[in-house]
């Protein structure tokens, strides 16, 4: 498999307020990786279920491109869509990585449905959460219950919904 090429922004637009997404070239100061054993997991595909793991091998190059270990990619999959790229959302969230069609627009993110461009989106907005928030049990909140409930709350909100998330993600 090839590399799949980033999606950026479309010409002449503007993310939304609050949104800005890095050059993934440019070194971030925050890098998420755990030494071996720190993690909820040992390796991408450890107790994955297969319909998770098999993405994988289209998760790997994209997440290293925006520092962001392969493993917590795989595990927001599995806890967003369960690894269906069909998926939607009673509220409208899209794919694997379950974007809302507001935050595919400001990705660049044309289908959705494309697992590849899916990934691709989801893993950019991780990355700028992750660069926003400095954390990743914060970024994971962020991604789930939005940015603003994160601010307005001063950390994780206190939505069982963004709790039990956050649980099934991180252990």
């Amino acid at each position: 498999m090839g590399m799949v090429p980033p999606v950026g922004f479309p010409e002449g637009s503007v993310p939304p307020p609050g949104l800005r997404i890095l050059n993934p070239s440019v070194s971030s100061p925050y890098t998420v990786s755990f030494q071996r054993g720190e993690g909820p997991v040992e390796g991408a595909n450890c107790s994955l279920p297969p319909e998770v793991a098999r993405w994988e091998p289209m998760v790997a190059p994209i997440a290293a491109r925006y520092g962001v270990e392969t493993v917590w990619v795989l595990r927001l999959i599995e806890a967003e869509s369960g690894g269906n790229p069909n998926a939607v959302s009673p509220r409208g969230a899209m794919g694997l990585m379950q974007l809302m069609p507001e935050t595919a627009r400001a990705l660049g993110v044309r289908n959705p449905f494309d697992p590849a461009e899916n990934i691709e989106g989801g893993v950019r907005y991780l990355r700028h959460l992750l660069d926003r928030f400095g954390d990743l049990r914060l970024a994971l909140a962020a991604y789930n219950a939005g940015p603003g409930n994160v601010v307005r709350y001063g950390g994780v909100p206190p939505f069982p919904e963004t709790l039990r998330y956050l649980r099934r993600i991180l252990g």
